[in-house]
Protein backbone atom coordinates (compact mmCIF):
# COMPACT_ATOMS: atom_id res chain seq x y z
CA UNK A 1 0.00 0.00 0.00
CA UNK A 2 1.27 3.37 -1.25
CA UNK A 3 1.49 5.91 1.80
CA UNK A 4 -0.50 9.19 0.81
CA UNK A 5 1.16 12.85 0.74
CA UNK A 6 0.47 14.79 3.76
CA UNK A 7 -1.92 17.81 2.58
CA UNK A 8 -0.27 19.69 5.82
CA UNK A 9 2.95 19.83 7.60
CA UNK A 10 3.48 19.28 11.17
CA UNK A 11 6.65 21.19 12.31
CA UNK A 12 6.29 20.61 16.02
CA UNK A 13 6.09 17.10 15.67
CA UNK A 14 8.62 16.83 13.37
CA UNK A 15 10.84 18.71 15.82
CA UNK A 16 9.18 16.41 18.86
CA UNK A 17 10.61 12.99 17.28
CA UNK A 18 14.22 12.90 18.16
CA UNK A 19 16.84 10.51 16.47
CA UNK A 20 15.82 6.93 17.66
CA UNK A 21 12.12 7.97 18.73
CA UNK A 22 10.38 5.79 16.16
CA UNK A 23 9.92 1.97 16.23
CA UNK A 24 7.78 0.05 13.54
CA UNK A 25 6.22 -3.56 13.71
CA UNK A 26 7.19 -3.91 17.21
CA UNK A 27 5.75 -7.42 18.93
CA UNK A 28 4.86 -5.92 22.37
CA UNK A 29 3.83 -9.09 25.11
CA UNK A 30 1.30 -6.98 26.77
CA UNK A 31 0.25 -3.17 27.77
CA UNK A 32 3.38 -2.86 30.25
CA UNK A 33 5.85 -3.88 27.55
CA UNK A 34 4.58 -1.32 25.22
CA UNK A 35 4.33 1.36 27.21
CA UNK A 36 8.70 0.07 28.08
CA UNK A 37 9.40 0.42 23.94
CA UNK A 38 7.70 3.51 24.17
CA UNK A 39 9.86 5.25 27.08
CA UNK A 40 13.23 3.03 25.67
CA UNK A 41 12.74 5.47 22.90
CA UNK A 42 12.58 8.45 24.57
CA UNK A 43 15.60 7.46 26.37
CA UNK A 44 17.54 6.47 22.92
CA UNK A 45 16.91 9.97 21.72
CA UNK A 46 18.07 11.98 24.24
CA UNK A 47 14.55 13.23 25.93
CA UNK A 48 14.49 11.76 28.66
CA UNK A 49 15.79 9.15 31.53
CA UNK A 50 14.93 5.50 32.14
CA UNK A 51 13.36 6.60 35.26
CA UNK A 52 10.80 8.51 33.58
CA UNK A 53 9.97 5.63 31.56
CA UNK A 54 9.15 4.16 35.13
CA UNK A 55 6.77 6.71 35.67
CA UNK A 56 5.24 5.91 32.89
CA UNK A 57 4.41 2.59 33.92
CA UNK A 58 3.41 3.68 37.53
CA UNK A 59 0.52 6.10 36.09
CA UNK A 60 -1.22 3.39 34.36
CA UNK A 61 -0.91 1.02 36.96
CA UNK A 62 -2.11 3.84 39.60
CA UNK A 63 -4.68 5.16 37.27
CA UNK A 64 -5.93 2.57 34.44
CA UNK A 65 -6.07 2.45 31.08
CA UNK A 66 -7.12 6.38 30.83
CA UNK A 67 -3.85 6.38 28.20
CA UNK A 68 -5.88 5.40 25.39
CA UNK A 69 -6.88 8.30 23.99
CA UNK A 70 -8.42 6.55 20.72
CA UNK A 71 -9.71 3.09 18.94
CA UNK A 72 -6.28 1.64 18.70
CA UNK A 73 -4.09 4.52 20.43
CA UNK A 74 -2.55 5.15 23.41
CA UNK A 75 -0.49 8.39 24.66
CA UNK A 76 1.87 6.73 27.51
CA UNK A 77 3.24 9.56 30.02
CA UNK A 78 4.18 10.33 33.30
CA UNK A 79 4.17 13.56 35.21
CA UNK A 80 6.93 16.45 34.06
CA UNK A 81 10.02 15.63 36.47
CA UNK A 82 13.76 15.93 36.40
CA UNK A 83 13.88 12.58 34.68
CA UNK A 84 12.38 14.64 31.67
CA UNK A 85 15.43 16.40 29.60
CA UNK A 86 13.78 17.80 26.56
CA UNK A 87 10.12 17.54 25.66
CA UNK A 88 9.96 14.87 23.13
CA UNK A 89 7.53 12.11 21.62
CA UNK A 90 7.95 8.58 20.87
CA UNK A 91 6.05 6.13 18.42
CA UNK A 92 5.77 2.29 18.68
CA UNK A 93 3.77 1.15 15.96
CA UNK A 94 2.70 -2.25 17.17
CA UNK A 95 2.89 -5.62 14.67
CA UNK A 96 0.21 -7.27 16.35
CA UNK A 97 -3.02 -5.14 18.46
CA UNK A 98 -2.34 -5.35 22.57
CA UNK A 99 -4.93 -4.96 25.01
CA UNK A 100 -4.69 -2.16 26.93
CA UNK A 101 -8.06 -2.74 29.22
CA UNK A 102 -9.92 0.26 27.72
CA UNK A 103 -13.49 -0.97 26.37
CA UNK A 104 -14.14 1.88 23.93
CA UNK A 105 -10.53 1.87 22.32
CA UNK A 106 -9.12 -1.86 22.50
CA UNK A 107 -6.85 -3.21 21.35
CA UNK A 108 -3.99 -0.67 21.01
CA UNK A 109 -1.52 -0.74 17.82
CA UNK A 110 0.25 2.39 18.26
CA UNK A 111 1.75 3.42 21.37
CA UNK A 112 2.95 7.27 20.94
CA UNK A 113 5.57 8.12 24.30
CA UNK A 114 4.95 11.99 25.73
CA UNK A 115 7.83 13.73 28.01
CA UNK A 116 7.82 17.10 29.37
CA UNK A 117 9.43 19.36 31.10
CA UNK A 118 6.44 21.15 32.85
CA UNK A 119 2.80 21.35 32.72
CA UNK A 120 2.27 23.90 29.44
CA UNK A 121 5.11 24.06 27.35
CA UNK A 122 4.10 21.07 25.14
CA UNK A 123 0.95 22.28 24.49
CA UNK A 124 1.89 23.47 20.96
CA UNK A 125 3.08 19.61 19.81
CA UNK A 126 -0.03 18.26 21.79
CA UNK A 127 -2.19 19.93 19.61
CA UNK A 128 -0.37 19.40 16.01
CA UNK A 129 -0.68 15.28 17.19
CA UNK A 130 -4.13 15.73 18.03
CA UNK A 131 -4.91 17.39 14.23
CA UNK A 132 -2.29 14.68 12.73
CA UNK A 133 -4.49 11.64 15.07
CA UNK A 134 -7.76 12.92 14.01
CA UNK A 135 -7.02 12.82 10.71
CA UNK A 136 -7.70 9.07 9.97
CA UNK A 137 -5.24 8.89 6.61
CA UNK A 138 -2.85 9.95 8.56
CA UNK A 139 -3.10 7.39 11.05
CA UNK A 140 -3.26 4.36 8.35
CA UNK A 141 -0.51 5.89 7.00
CA UNK A 142 1.14 5.25 9.79
CA UNK A 143 0.11 1.93 10.71
CA UNK A 144 1.14 0.94 7.14
CA UNK A 145 4.31 2.40 7.12
CA UNK A 146 7.43 0.25 6.66
CA UNK A 147 10.04 2.27 8.49
CA UNK A 148 10.15 5.35 10.89
CA UNK A 149 11.59 7.48 7.48
CA UNK A 150 8.43 6.98 6.08
CA UNK A 151 6.53 7.82 9.20
CA UNK A 152 9.12 11.19 9.70
CA UNK A 153 7.94 11.87 5.95
CA UNK A 154 4.09 12.20 7.22
CA UNK A 155 5.55 15.26 9.17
Amino acid sequence: MALLTPSKSYPALARAFGENSIRVGAIALDREHSIEMAGELLVASGRSTPEYTESMLDAVAEHGPYIVIAPGIALAHGRPSDAVLEIGLSMVTLAQPVVFGNEANDPVRLVIGLCATDHSSHIDIMAELATFLGDADSVNNVLNAGDSEQIRLLF
